[in-house]
């Protein structure tokens, strides 16, 4: 390849642009001190700061329609989030995946629809990945924060992380815990 080219001198400068990107979203969950620090988009593509969440506290989900855990967990993210959102102030994050299984396929109507079906008014945030290289930077946090059992990364559907008020991962659920059993815990950070 010619450097003097000027196809040979854009495809350098793209290359070094591809490697600063990288490099900057590598280093964004390394830098963070909370998850206030990220902007993520939601289900309809809009860009959300994880700010406007300051003094919450909050449950981070990653879901999937199509799995064996969603009955029981949409059901009770649905009844935490009626009945502690006014009272208390818990929100609820959910981030579809399609990582395990190919169990979240749809779009994202598809996901909308499906949320409406199960009476779900909590958060719903685009479709990501939450391990490999291509795994959305708040969840690299997550995970660096509130490391897995044998390792840290996301094992299925339903994995749940609460967050206290000051935007600070404090502990991390599998996804045989159900919501309903994240009570106590949500309790010491109201």
């Amino acid at each position: 390849m010619c450097l003097a080219s000027d196809g040979g001198l854009k495809s350098v400068v793209a290359l070094i642009n591809v490697w600063v990107l990288l490099q900057t979203m590598a280093e964004s969950e390394k830098d963070a001190s909370s998850v206030y620090d990220f902007t993520v988009k939601d289900i309809a593509g809009n860009d959300i700061s994880l700010e406007k969440y300051r003094g919450h506290v909050l449950i981070i989900v990653n879901v999937a329609s199509q799995c064996g855990l969603t009955s029981t967990n949409y059901k009770e993210l649905v009844e935490l989030d009626e009945k502690y959102r006014e009272t208390k102030g818990l929100r609820i994050l959910a981030f579809p995946c399609n990582q395990f299984g190919s169990q979240e396929p749809g779009s994202r109507e598809d996901i909308v629809c499906f949320m409406r079906q199960k009476n779900a008014s909590f958060e719903m945030f685009d479709k990501i990945e939450v391990n490999g290289s291509n795994a959305h930077p708040l969840w690299k946090y997550l995970k660096s924060k509130q490391g897995g059992t044998l390792v840290d990364n996301i094992k299925w559907n339903f994995t749940k992380f609460i967050i206290d008020k000051n935007g600070q991962p404090v502990e991390r659920h599998g996804p045989m815990t159900n919501p309903s059993k994240l009570l106590s815990s949500l309790e010491k950070y109201w």
